[in-house]
């Protein structure tokens, strides 16, 4: 009956469309274990705050028999807030050793263990009376979250077809934005923001790490890896079975074969070399000002506003953790609406209307901040501009730097540029942490002026040099930028060949004359 059709018919349009059960399974589970875990620990510290420093304070009266210092229980939670970062940044510097050895799904698994480390050592530390175990902690679940968003956007990159790379790639900021929430939720009162319960906050990082542990196993590993890194033919044409959701990959396997002789090289080229390379000078600068303006857009500094307008605008403190639930859902409603757009809008637009938008409340939210103390309602709008910029990072500032990582680099070149993109994006999110309280010192309600001046500037840089790279093959890409590199933009013949010798041969046995445009790889 068509009732009974309607469910495959489903299942072949999402097929046609790139969209396999294979496909969103690893894309789901692979974010569930990895960008989630990093979105949650971005929250999570904030609700059990005073119960962490009167832990601080109690042990340390009884190891040394005397109330702790108040310069020194901030000296302890300044380093158990930001060590968090500095194991990030540790992480991102390993990944290329990493994936070298596990691959990119391998890595992802093996990056586990470091989530099941932190939390016995988070849940486990009030018990052993010892603040030191959730330093540590922090610092190993820093080390996990730089591991993940590098090893598991580049994995996404890899394994999803060109026309919905955006769209997979865009599971990286959905469930970033999603650990946020869960983090804001479960710090509740009426969950885990207890004096007895706190504990369970941290305890709560083993499970994303569990059903990662039962579910990705079973799911391929990245085919290009596969098959330039590995030489392992047969698998990687099981994987790309699996992920395209057809049995014919022949031509895939040629298109990947082919860009690897063109490469000349199977080895991972080092940092030393992509930044010598003028072959891809334009694609590492365009990298390093997007992750450097992802950091430094100031996003994470509204935060040390949020509570004081919350306040300011007569909410009641004991409403603000229920109120702070919007800017969450506004942020992971947001990413969503992204990934669902992207592979239509492309990711030059969305970049410039994030960015812009965000410069545009930044201007706002600092004319109601000087003004909110003579009118009732404007902290509402302050709120409102709060909103609206976390929307605004959301759409595509929030996740597209991810993305474009892995599409502007072949191969090759790709482990070592996700090494110098999280460099980049753990420094300057640790500036900004230090950074900022001295900046809102000295302008204070005109602090978020310079980040409107970086959202202006990173606009201008992306409208002007940033080339369109939705449903492009990376080959494609690179030589978008071979104009800009001053490199010979000629399309690699081999790689021609091949696709336009396999589209022959297809029409010949089919007795059909497409076009080779008609019969192009998924990748």
């Amino acid at each position: 009956s068509p009732r009974r059709r309607l469910p495959g018919r489903i299942l072949h349009n999402l097929t046609c469309q790139g969209l396999t059960a294979c496909l969103i399974g690893a894309a789901f589970f692979g974010a569930l274990g990895s960008s989630f875990l990093y979105g949650y620990n971005l929250s999570v510290v904030n609700a059990p705050a005073n119960y962490i420093k009167a832990f601080y304070n109690k042990t340390w009266q009884e190891r040394y028999g005397e109330p702790i210092g108040a310069g020194t229980v901030t000296l302890l939670w300044s380093l158990t807030v930001s060590i968090f970062a500095i194991g990030g940044l540790v992480g991102a510097l390993t990944v290329p050793f990493l994936i070298k050895i596990f691959g990119r799904k391998g890595t992802l698994l093996l990056n586990n263990v470091n989530a099941a480390i932190a939390a016995l050592l988070m849940a486990l530390g009030e018990t052993a009376a010892s603040f030191e175990m959730l330093i540590i902690g922090r610092f190993v679940i820093g080390l996990d979250s730089g591991i993940a968003l590098s090893a598991l956007p580049m994995y996404l990159g890899e394994i999803a077809p060109r026309q919905v790379r955006g769209s997979i790639g865009q599971f990286n900021s959905i469930f970033i934005c999603l650990g946020v929430f869960i983090g804001q939720v479960l710090g509740l009162p009426e969950i885990f923001h207890q004096e007895t319960r706190w504990i369970w906050l941290f305890a709560f990082l083993a499970a994303p790490a569990v059903l990662q542990l039962c579910v990705l196993p079973f799911l391929p590993e990245s085919p290009r890896f596969l098959l330039i890194e590995r030489r392992d033919e047969a698998r990687a044409e099981k994987a790309f079975q699996a992920f395209l959701g057809k049995q014919d990959v022949s031509l895939e396997l040629e298109e990947v074969h082919a860009e690897s002789r063109a490469q000349n090289t199977v080895a991972a080229v080092t940092v030393l070399d992509v930044f010598r390379n003028r072959n891809v000078r334009w694609q590492l600068i365009t990298v390093i000002v997007t992750m450097a303006s992802y950091q430094l857009c100031g996003l994470n500094a509204i935060w040390y506003y949020t509570n004081g307008i919350f306040e300011k605008a007569g909410f009641a403190k004991s409403l603000i953790p229920y109120i702070t639930l919007s800017t969450g859902g506004i942020e992971t409603l947001a990413a969503i609406i992204s990934g669902l757009v992207i592979e239509k809008i492309g990711r030059k637009p969305l970049l410039i209307f994030g960015f812009s938008a965000m410069a545009l409340f930044f201007g706002l939210l600092t004319i109601f901040l000087n003004f909110q103390d003579r009118y009732s309602w404007m902290p509402y709008l302050s709120f409102a501009s709060i909103l609206a910029l976390i929307a605004s990072f959301c759409s595509g500032p929030g996740g597209i730097p991810f993305i474009l990582t892995g599409e502007l680099f072949e191969q090759s070149y790709r482990s070592a540029a996700f090494m110098i993109a999280g460099t980049v994006n753990w420094l300057a999110n640790f500036a900004v942490g230090l950074l900022f309280p001295f900046i809102q010192e000295a302008l204070q309600d005109y602090a978020f002026v310079v980040f409107m001046v970086i959202c202006v500037m990173a606009s201008v840089y992306f409208f002007f040099l940033l080339p369109e790279t939705k449903s492009k093959t990376f080959l494609e890409i690179s030589q978008s930028f071979a104009k800009i590199n001053k490199v010979s933009d000629a399309p690699d013949q081999e790689l021609e060949d091949v696709l336009s010798a396999k589209a022959r041969s297809r029409d010949e046995a089919n007795g059909v004359a497409a076009s080779v445009v008609e019969m192009e790889s998924s990748f």
